[in-house]
């Protein structure tokens, strides 16, 4: 059973056909996928979410199109900050092959060539939807760190700097011209704001964020 039990996949291609293969075969996985017959149904979807997706996902994405094609949709993904927790796998015919080869090279996750193998396939779709978590989990860690980072006073902030900068209490106090009680208040209280309990783990993760 896939370790992402909430995922989607979107199949986003014209063949009916190919939609209800590909999705009988994600059912055998145990994954969830929603259909689109075309690169602008697809287009229309992602533009009437308020933010970036709530759980992880892929795009399985043919090239080839009536109207917009994979490749003008791909672009316009890459435009989205945070297409990342969305990776792109082209599903691509013999002679879109160097095509959908330059997409991979600008930001698509793989391609796989019709006929396909299943296996082959699923388990490429699975390792797309575990870089789509890790994506969205690093972007709530981020989201929670400037949420704390925005708690703070001005004079936490100010101090949270200066010792994020590695300088002792007394240097602190001195820069601030505040007493260095003054400064182990205001540092106690970063760190509590912060969830840390040393400067270095502090600088970690304001690094990571």
């Amino acid at each position: 059973m896939t370790a992402h039990p909430d995922a989607k996949i979107f199949l986003v291609d014209d063949d009916a056909g190919v939609r209800d293969a590909l999705a009988w075969l994600l059912r055998t996985r145990r994954l969830l996928s929603e259909g689109f017959d075309s690169a602008e149904a697809f287009l229309a979807e992602i533009d009437s979410w308020p933010r970036e997706p709530q759980v992880p996902c892929c795009v399985l994405l043919d090239v080839r199109m009536p109207g917009m094609s994979g490749l003008a949709l791909f672009e316009h993904l890459l435009t989205l900050p945070w297409q990342a927790a969305m990776p792109v796998i082209f599903l691509s015919g013999h002679a879109d092959v160097p095509t959908a080869v330059d997409a991979v090279k600008r930001g698509a996750f793989d391609f796989c060539e019709k006929p396909f193998s299943d296996n082959a396939l699923v388990d490429r779709v699975e390792q797309a939807l575990a870089q789509s978590a890790q994506v969205l989990a690093q972007r709530q860690a981020q989201r929670s760190m400037q949420q704390r980072v925005d708690s703070l006073t001005e004079r936490e902030r100010a101090v949270m700097d200066l010792v994020v900068a590695g300088l002792p209490n007394k240097l602190v106090a001195d820069q601030l011209n505040i007493s260095v009680r003054t400064v182990e208040v205001h540092r106690s209280r970063v760190f509590d704001k912060m969830g840390v309990k040393s400067a270095v783990e502090l600088a970690n993760a304001l690094r990571a964020s």
